[in-house]
């Protein structure tokens, strides 16, 4: 039946690769927003065994501009072990012209290491090629045998923004005798749907004529807006393990047994760094002593060994070194936890800037970060084993929001991530300002982030104070500097708050009116553009709450004194809400700033409300406050 299998591919490969692909054939509606057109995406999956699956890939993509060219790359992904056969790659030109062919030989065979892979079986063969004009169209095809069965990849119509898709087909042909499980999960906003068929063993899902998505201001990514559909073996192999997924309990078992226990080995030598420790205290202060004592000693470096790219490094192994990724580092922790007689559970996450959780109801390998959840009095305690900068009990906002799954001796439990609330994502600015009378502005500030705002400051860790001069100059580009220094960081550990210092001067704050000053209340503030849009398509996702608190005290020159204040004011909106208010004290002036804004996925309809309640907190940001002199 393989033989007749391959016989078929390469007769239909055949057949496509006799046609030729105009850009003229695209239809007006596909290249609208796209930088790139896939004509063909057709992908045959041949399930012969649990322990045997082949693959036959077909695309045929037109790169309309060099924005697109990205989406044309031509590369293979592949694990030692993987047989690749009839490569073939033919460039065309705007008219379908064939104006190049590559093979095989043509191809460079690398580790697969863009990540800052020490050492992988992970590998790629790949094919440059420059254009040398647009359009140009590229069609690109091979087949590859795999042993393991586990990884069987969702169909979707694309992955980014800006590229459309005219066909795409998914055939699945099973003679394994294996159960295959499906699910199609919708598009929420019928963006476009995908058509099923099933016949004779074979099931064929498609897509036809997808616009592409436009990179718009707020997008979610495509992966929410479009549909897909899953696949899972009930029985599969990897790397010579195989095993059941017939539910979470089930495949949670294999992977404890199969994965994670073979590794779970402690040493002397672990035994004596722990209780070296002397341990004290509650299991909390107990945890984050063995973390930060981790963090301390070693460094994070990507290593794709060991039942696929799975199985983590043995803890003695990382102990010794002082690296590992984040399998390794985070067995590790668990052996340290063990032998200090404390329960921990490996945790498998879908990291990334938007949550995406794992479903409850169909169960699938997945997952491309590990971290770890210990159980404690208070709560569950999270760590990332990866950072030795982030602050103990401290998730990033591309882990919060999503479950794990967490791996036990008897199955996998779904576990939420902490959630963080806007008052606990907090920017607080404290800033004394002394107004001049050449229109400059001298001052002191003192700044503290926590939460998703700890995140986004937790890069000034690693900085030099050279480098970190640059980087708050470039972020507080609103006040026109003639010198800034950043003082006192701290990366607070145990608190999970960076805070740090500064002092200033910036020039053309105020502009004079006749014998007065005119200058803005808020010295510093977003300078986002928000443009309305009344033919917006699809719905905008703001991806964290956060809260900011400003309180500025300005000192005004001698012998001035203050003319006239704005009102203050109070926005609400299901945004967020926004307060600005003013108090006097001779002649120094206290202005009170404090925005607050909700994470959320909203409608279309609404983004016109939110870009106006934007546009008004910055507009207020540049009330204008009058002093005269005396």
């Amino acid at each position: 039946m393989m033989k007749i299998l391959c016989i078929g591919a390469l007769s239909m490969a055949s057949f496509y690769y006799s046609q030729n692909f105009p850009v003229s054939a695209i239809p007006e509606t596909l290249k609208k927003n796209a930088d790139a057109v896939i004509r063909k995406d057709l992908t045959t999956i041949q399930v012969n065994k649990i322990d045997d699956i082949r693959y036959q890939y077909y695309t045929v993509t037109t790169v309309l501009n060099k924005d697109g060219d990205s989406d044309a790359q031509i590369y293979i992904p592949y694990e030692k072990g993987n047989s690749i056969s009839d490569i073939r790659v033919n460039i065309y030109d705007e008219s379908g012209k064939k104006i190049k062919s590559f093979f095989k030989s043509d191809f460079g065979d690398f580790a697969n290491n863009n990540k800052g892979t020490f050492y992988s079986d992970n590998r790629v063969m790949a094919l440059s090629y420059t254009p040398t004009q647009y359009p140009y169209t590229v069609e690109f095809s091979y087949q590859i045998a795999d042993e393991n069965t586990v990884f069987l990849p969702d169909f979707i119509p694309f992955r980014s923004t800006n590229i459309s898709l005219e066909e795409a087909q998914m055939k699945i042909i099973n003679k394994s005798g294996i159960e295959l499980k499906t699910k199609t999960y919708p598009s929420a906003y019928n963006y476009t749907s995908v058509t099923e068929s099933d016949n004779a063993g074979e099931k064929i899902y498609s897509y036809k004529n997808v616009p592409a998505i436009d990179d718009a201001f707020l997008l979610p990514q495509p992966i929410k807006i479009l549909p897909k559909v899953s696949f899972a073996l009930t029985k599969f192999n990897l790397e010579g393990k195989q095993g059941s997924i017939n539910n979470w309990g089930e495949f949670g078992s294999w992977y404890y047994n199969s994965i994670l226990q073979p590794v779970s080995l402690s040493t002397p030598a672990i035994k004596a760094e722990v209780a070296a420790l002397n341990l004290q205290g509650t299991t909390e202060e107990k945890v984050k002593k063995l973390y930060q004592y981790m963090q301390s000693k070693t460094r994070y470096i990507f290593v794709a060994l060991g039942i696929g790219g799975w199985q983590p490094m043995l803890p003695d192994e990382v102990q010794k070194k002082g690296y590992g990724d984040c399998k390794g580092l985070t067995n590790y922790m668990k052996t340290l936890l063990d032998e200090a007689g404390i329960p921990s559970y490996y945790s498998v996450i879908n990291s990334g800037s938007s949550p995406v959780s794992f479903d409850k109801d169909f169960p699938k390998m997945g997952g491309n970060h590990v971290i770890l959840m210990v159980p404690a009095e208070k709560g569950n305690i999270w760590l990332e084993n990866t950072s030795q900068q982030i602050a103990f009990n401290h998730l990033s906002y591309g882990t919060t929001e999503r479950n794990v799954l967490s791996i036990r001796k008897n199955g996998i439990e779904l576990i939420d991530t902490p959630v963080y609330a806007a008052d606990q994502s907090k920017e607080k600015q404290l800033l004394k300002i002394k107004l001049n009378e050449d229109n400059s502005i001298s001052g002191e500030g003192n700044f503290a982030y926590t939460g998703i705002q700890y995140d986004n400051n937790l890069v000034l860790a690693t900085m030099s104070p050279k480098e970190r001069n640059e980087a708050i100059k470039n972020l507080l580009d609103v006040l026109h500097f003639e010198k800034i220094e950043m003082k006192n960081f701290l990366n607070d550990k145990d608190n999970a708050v960076a805070k740090f210092d500064l002092d200033f001067k910036a020039n053309n704050y105020s502009k004079n009116a006749g014998s007065s000053i005119i200058f803005r209340a808020v010295p510093i503030y977003s300078n986002n553009v928000y443009k309305t849009d009344e033919n917006r398509e699809l719905p905008f996702e703001l991806r964290q709450s956060f809260q900011d608190e400003y309180e500025i005290n300005f000192a005004l020159p001698k012998n001035y004194k203050i003319e006239e204040l704005p009102e203050n004011v109070t926005l609400n909106s299901e945004f967020g809400t926004y307060q600005l208010s003013f108090v006097k004290n001779g002649e120094e002036l206290k202005v009170s700033r404090t925005i607050r804004i909700n994470k959320g996925l909203y409608p279309k309809e609404k983004y016109n409300d939110y870009v106006n309640f934007r546009k008004k907190t910055i507009n207020i940001d540049n009330s204008k406050i009058l002093i005269s002199k005396i």
